[in-house]
């Protein structure tokens, strides 16, 4: 830091006022690339966690670093699974201590978390092509908030981004939900027959 000299200040006391967003910049829409609401993981690094962590320590993580969802790695680097909000804050854990007869102190990341086995992802290619719209039909659709991205390189799959239906939501600036769960029989079969 030697030879950074130190850039000078004045006083806000008076009539300072606070700037406002550019009522010209655009605001994403659902016809504008998806690509533009994607966290891109080659320019911004993922908050990861091991499987082995406690869920409480998932849950400070969230809280620290201003996220809701993190990445489970294996000890080789390899994405076991993903972890949420939603999961840690939700019924999973009271299910597992009940039935487990656990303390919730004990509960671990690999109890609550989505192994990567169960999850979908985007493939890069069709990614970007596609319209914000498309993302967020696919994420109601499958009622997930979040969606991976993910591209070959040297015949290996790498995970490329991550969408996430709130961020997306910020960026359109109106509420996108996800749909309610079907209640009955009845809902599921219309819904098969519609889909």
């Amino acid at each position: 830091m030697d030879h950074f000299s130190a850039l000078e200040t004045r006083s806000c006391s008076g009539t300072a006022r606070l700037c406002a967003p550019d009522a010209s910049a655009t605001r994403e829409t659902l016809d504008s690339p998806a690509i533009r609401v994607m966290t891109d993981l080659t320019q911004v690094s993922a908050v990861v966690i091991e499987p082995q962590a406690t869920m409480e320590a998932a849950h400070e993580m969230m809280q620290q670093r201003g996220v809701r969802m993190l990445l489970a790695l294996d000890t080789d680097g390899t994405l076991a699974g993903l972890i949420t909000a939603n999961d840690i804050l939700g019924e999973k854990p009271l299910h597992l201590v009940r039935d487990r007869r656990i303390r919730h102190a004990d509960i671990l990341v690999t109890d609550v978390m989505t192994p990567a086995s169960r999850l979908d992802a985007f493939d890069w290619k069709a990614v970007q092509a596609a319209h914000v719209g498309n993302i967020v039909a696919r994420l109601q659709l499958a009622r997930r908030q979040h969606a991976l991205v993910t591209q070959t390189s040297n015949g290996q799959t790498l995970v490329r981004g991550i969408f996430s239906l709130s961020q997306i939501a910020r960026q359109l600036g109106i509420a996108l939900q996800l749909p309610d769960a079907a209640d009955s029989f009845a809902e599921i079969e219309a819904a098969l027959a519609a889909g």
